[in-house]
């Protein structure tokens, strides 16, 4: 009685539905703030960057503004393209499996039934229990099994490129605006180191974000994030100086 009663518990483990669901649902939520993350991450250093370099070369407002959002919008741009292909080519991929999968299962039940026994024995369980497991899903979603446990894909909810093209678009111009508009309001000599120090604070916050969510010593990824796009900035500005006085 008490094996049986233990049997039943191993099988439904593997299969509970609400706890599979949840997981993927976090593992995309989790990408999606990463990916947010790193496009604001991206703004912040890319137009900070631009901005004081231009400044450093004794530019006015007019050319700050004209540079600042020509970096804003290309750089937005580009992320959103970028994303737009990866995701899309990583879209494909999932199609592909899946259809290669659907055909498999069609022409070759019995291997595949087979298949997926043997991955929940390399899981641990036994050869008995793992074939039991293996039928229970395949009369339940035969596709949904081998996508979850062969694939690590969920065939119902595929990535969606213009979701990501989006996203990176809204997080880089979220990003960029801080240091742009910092420059923008603020002149004289103070204009520079408090976009800085803006830029600086921005990106202590995504490095806190970005450790929070990966679980990871705040500390260490804000060092990372400020001493990253300081060395950007102080780059910029090297450059903008020496441009701004050969020229000038």
């Amino acid at each position: 009685m008490n094996t049986g009663e233990n049997v039943g518990a191993e099988v439904d483990a593997p299969t509970h539905p609400a706890a599979s669901e949840q997981s993927a649902h976090n593992s995309r939520r989790l990408n999606w703030l990463r990916a947010g993350v790193l496009g604001a991450n991206d703004g912040i250093v890319a137009v900070s960057g631009l901005v004081i370099g231009v400044a450093a070369s004794g530019a006015g407002q007019s050319a700050l503004l004209t540079a600042g959002l020509a970096g804003l919008a290309a750089g937005a741009l580009s992320m959103a393209v970028g994303e737009y292909v990866s995701v899309s080519t990583q879209r494909d991929t999932e199609s592909a499996l899946i259809s290669k999968e659907q055909y498999e299962l069609s022409n070759f039940p019995v291997a595949e039934l087979e298949e997926l026994a043997g991955f929940y024995q390399a899981k641990g369980l036994t050869p008995e229990l793992a074939h039991t497991v293996a039928e229970q899903l395949t009369a339940h979603d035969a596709l949904a099994a081998h996508a979850e446990v062969e694939l690590k894909i969920d065939h119902e909810e595929l990535t969606n490129p213009w979701h990501a093209a989006v996203a990176s678009l809204g997080a880089f111009i979220s990003g960029s605006l801080l240091p742009l508009l910092t420059i923008l309001l603020v002149t004289g000599p103070a204009r520079i180191p408090l976009t800085v120090v803006a830029a600086g604070l921005a990106l202590a916050l995504t490095g806190w974000i970005s450790a929070r969510l990966g679980y990871a010593k705040p500390h260490v990824a804000i060092m990372r994030n400020v001493i990253g796009g300081l060395l950007a900035m102080i780059v910029t500005y090297a450059i903008g100086t020496l441009v701004g006085t050969h020229i000038g």
